[in-house]
């Protein structure tokens, strides 16, 4: 105060929201991104479509893919998309059960701050649990051997039941397994590493899903740059070139002044002589297949075809660098340098159909998939599909831990917690209890998704766990509780640790914030729209400006 007038040390258009409004404003905001990804879950979830602002239609029921897609301005609910980020970073799956537990982890830390407990018990008590939630997972996980191809292979099938993959996905899990195992290497210590970065995904367009398939080596979707040129060959040679094949230009303007029609004759003869020469350069490497990042002159492709060489131009760095483990070539870039030490050796071949090059090393450490699908949007969601599943069995293969889904997993955690409550003593014990009923949330989704009553549904789970049946979870297909490990609905145990540590650590971080301090509108989008922000006691108006343009 000053001569009983107030300091102001805000700017006029600074806002501010504090206490209780502040924390409605973030659980609202964070429920609300949970709450648009929920549908989804499951086998029976259903898709979304996402309209951006150029027109561009997506259409998928991947969490990350809709959060990601989404025209989210709202800091509180970028916050909980960093959650499926992360869950996608580090388990692949999982990222619509790590956003929807998040969500109900806040909706019941609501219900406790309205019972006038402290913020500080129930973080504390969300982090007692999800330690517990951990310990438990570990304890109730299967072992497998990374060798036991049938069990990882249901992991893949029970990852692509739902989604764009799921017609054909005991077609797709098999070639999942075989191109994981295709470029996992046993380290010296007997630990099984898998490297996805010598796993390429090529998408062809107008064919079934059913005529996807795999390929030891790479792909290159590219015409001969010769009518004239062969398009196979065998025991090849083969030239990776990140060099042009085309007249080297001066880095200077320069001004000639011609007197006599020889003059310019001799500088085109000369022209020609550094085309022959760089042809010749590749003809004595005795390179048979050339891979060219950059372009080849017309004079440069008629002297290539004679040698019969077989040459392709603007191909992509990415999948050079790719050719390059295939057939352990280098990529030069300089042709004058090159020596046949930089060459691979592979394979060659045309598939006049499709129009690809299929490019096959001898002891290739690198493999394409190759998904085929009728249109644009299912090849696009068939891709998501597949490459959530690369990543669950990647991570089965490295972890060796699985787990019965069907929501299996989280009936009985919740059981085990509500156990483990017992002995927390004081509130922090409501915050364990709270948390146990968050993990509920799973098996109530998906039997809401598949159209059964959730109620009589966790009634079902929760007595089928108390007779000992800890592999109890709901089939959506029979509409039974049953042992869904047996039934072959497994998932990695990673993906649920990961889902559990960062739902907790978001809804912990959304719980301690008690003041939110903006120096304008709240919006993260800071365009020319003046959208609501949350006004004085009310606290939400910025809420319908923030999140208007997901719903």
């Amino acid at each position: 105060m000053q001569q009983g007038q107030p300091m102001i040390v805000m700017s006029e258009d600074s806002q501010r929201v504090k206490d209780q409004d502040a924390q409605d404003y973030n659980i609202s905001a964070a429920r609300s991104v949970a709450e648009a990804v929920r549908s989804t879950l499951g086998p029976k979830g259903m898709d979304k479509m996402l309209v951006d602002s150029m027109g561009s239609v997506t259409i998928t029921n991947d969490g990350v893919t809709i959060l990601k897609e989404m025209d989210i301005d709202n800091p509180t609910a970028e916050m909980i998309i960093e959650v499926a980020e992360t869950q996608e970073d580090e388990a692949g799956d999982g990222t619509t059960t790590a956003v929807a537990i998040a969500g109900e982890l806040l909706k019941n830390a609501e219900d406790l701050l309205e019972q006038d407990i402290h913020p500080t018990a129930i973080i504390k008590g969300f982090h007692m649990a999800a330690e517990q939630a951990r310990a438990e997972v570990d304890d109730i996980a299967e072992d497998i051997d990374p060798s036991d191809e049938e069990l990882i292979r249901k992991t893949a099938e029970t990852s692509m039941t739902g989604k764009g993959a799921e017609v054909n996905k005991e077609h797709l899990a098999e070639l999942i397994v075989d191109a994981v195992s295709g470029v996992t290497v046993e380290t010296q210590d007997g630990e099984n590493v898998v490297d996805l970065e010598f796993l390429n995904i090529e998408t062809q367009t107008g064919r079934a899903v059913g005529e996807s398939d795999l390929l030891e080596g790479g792909i290159i979707d590219k015409e001969p740059v010769h009518d004239n040129m062969p398009t196979e060959a065998e025991d090849a040679d083969i030239l990776l070139l990140n060099d042009p094949i085309e007249i080297e230009e001066t880095d200077v303007d320069t001004e000639v002044s011609v007197t006599d029609p020889d003059q310019l004759q001799q500088f085109l003869d000369r022209e020609e002589e550094q085309l022959k020469e760089k042809v010749q350069q590749i003809v004595d490497l005795d390179a048979d297949v050339v891979f060219c990042q950059k372009g080849i002159d017309d004079l440069a492709q008629h002297y290539l075809a004679k040698e019969g060489i077989l040459a392709i131009r603007r191909a992509k760095k990415s999948d050079l660098e790719f050719l390059s483990e295939v057939v352990d070539a280098a990529v030069v870039s300089d042709l004058a340098s090159a020596t046949e030490a930089d060459l691979g050796f592979g394979d060659v071949t045309r598939d006049e159909e499709d129009e690809l090059f299929y490019v096959e090393g001898e002891d290739a450490h690198g493999v394409t998939l190759l998904l085929r699908g009728s249109t644009d949007h299912v090849v696009d969601e068939l891709e998501r599909g597949v490459n959530d599943a690369l990543d669950v069995v990647a991570q089965t293969v490295s972890d060796g831990r699985v787990l019965a889904g069907g929501g299996a997993i989280e009936v009985e955690l919740a059981s085990r917690l509500r156990d483990y409550a017992d002995s927390v003593s004081g509130r922090e014990q409501l915050a364990v209890e709270a948390f146990a009923d968050s993990l509920e949330l799973v098996p109530r989704v998906l039997a809401e998704n598949a159209g059964l009553d959730s109620i009589d549904t966790l009634v079902d789970l929760r007595a089928a766990h108390e007779d000992g049946d800890v592999q109890a979870g709901l089939n959506v297909f029979s509409s039974e509780v049953e042992n869904t490990f047996d039934a072959g609905v497994v998932e990695p145990a990673h993906a649920k640790e990961q889902a559990v540590t960062s739902a907790s650590e978001a809804a912990n971080l959304v719980l301690k914030i008690d003041d939110i301090i903006s120096a304008g509108d709240l919006s993260t989008d800071k365009g020319d729209d003046e959208g609501g922000a949350p006004g004085g006691a009310g606290g939400m108006g910025g809420m319908g400006g923030g999140m208007g343009g997901m719903m």
